[in-house]
């Protein structure tokens, strides 16, 4: 059953609690991670600069968006990048993730963005079907374009 979520944009006054969920997201995918105050620190001047977009759910808070805004050669315009969207696990399944992204993407449109663009894992078949309900394509086997494929190297 889905109840009505609460999402707001985070200030830097929410740093401690986005710290918290970062670092537990991490920990919970077995990624490397620095300290829950590590990164609630790095939020608060990320948040301060305008560098990155948070979004909170709940009052726990219970999950978080958070994204940035990049400008684009082609045709001058804003896109988006999720970088992250993470619900506390107990609470997955109750329309939170939706809610969350529902909101990143009119805060993007707000914003002047033209496009949203995010990667996640290939067996994440729930965060999966949430991104394709909502419009995501994964270009992935499509007619319409060529296969895309997410790259990274540490520098």
């Amino acid at each position: 059953m889905e109840t009505r979520v609460t999402i707001r944009r985070a200030t830097s006054a929410d740093a401690d609690e986005i710290g918290r969920l970062l670092h537990d997201f991490n920990t919970e995918f077995s990624e490397p991670t620095p300290p829950a105050a590590v990164l609630a620190e790095r939020a608060g001047a990320f948040i301060e600069d305008g560098t990155l977009v948070f979004l909170l759910a709940g009052e726990g808070p219970d999950g978080l968006a958070q994204m940035r805004y990049l400008r684009t050669m082609w045709d001058n315009g804003l896109s988006t990048y999720l970088e992250e969207l993470y619900v506390v696990p107990a609470l997955r399944g109750g329309g939170i993730g939706r809610a969350l992204l529902e909101s990143a993407m009119e805060t993007a449109r707000a914003a002047g963005a033209t496009h949203m663009d995010l990667n996640t894992g290939e067996t994440d078949t729930a965060a999966r079907a949430l991104y394709e309900s909502v419009g995501f394509t994964n270009r992935e086997g499509k007619e319409d374009g060529p296969s895309m494929l997410y790259y990274e190297c540490d520098l």
